[in-house]
């Protein structure tokens, strides 16, 4: 056997066997699907929290301030049934506004301190981010 014919046969097997290894050929699932946006707006007084679905918004008792769960920016935390070596962590991205003065922004918010905040200040309140459900589509805020 010449040295092309065996190199190629070699690099088959390598990926032959990396791809045996993959999660679609080892029968894990892959990554879900993203859960269908909500268009509601849900009544949150200030001072409690509130779980928002994807796309749902909250209107704040008391406050010229409403809170709307835009997406999943980023999601590096452990899937379950899976072993990591951290526990990781989810960014998602909110648009903060003050209706009654046309003011708005947007804010990425972290589930743990890593890499980023976990809370943001906007219109004298302060948006927290609590918890993220384990397929991201639904977040739990704190406003005060």
């Amino acid at each position: 056997m010449d040295l092309q014919r065996f190199v190629a046969g070699l690099f088959a097997f390598a990926v032959v066997t990396v791809g045996a290894g993959s999660a679609v050929a080892s029968g894990q699932p892959g990554p879900a699907a993203p859960p269908a946006p909500a268009e509601d707006t849900v009544s949150a007084p200030a001072g409690h929290d509130v779980t928002l679905r994807l796309g749902q918004e909250a209107a704040v008792q008391g406050k010229d301030l409403t809170v709307r769960y835009l997406r999943v920016v980023e999601d590096s935390r452990c899937r379950p049934g899976m072993t990591c070596v951290w526990q990781g962590e989810a960014t998602l991205a909110f648009l903060l506004k003050e209706p009654g003065r046309g003011e708005s922004t947007t804010a990425e918010l972290h589930s743990g301190p890593r890499t980023g905040p976990q809370a943001t200040s906007f219109a004298a309140s302060r948006v927290e981010l609590v918890s993220v459900s384990e397929d991201g589509g639904e977040a739990t805020v704190r406003i005060r």
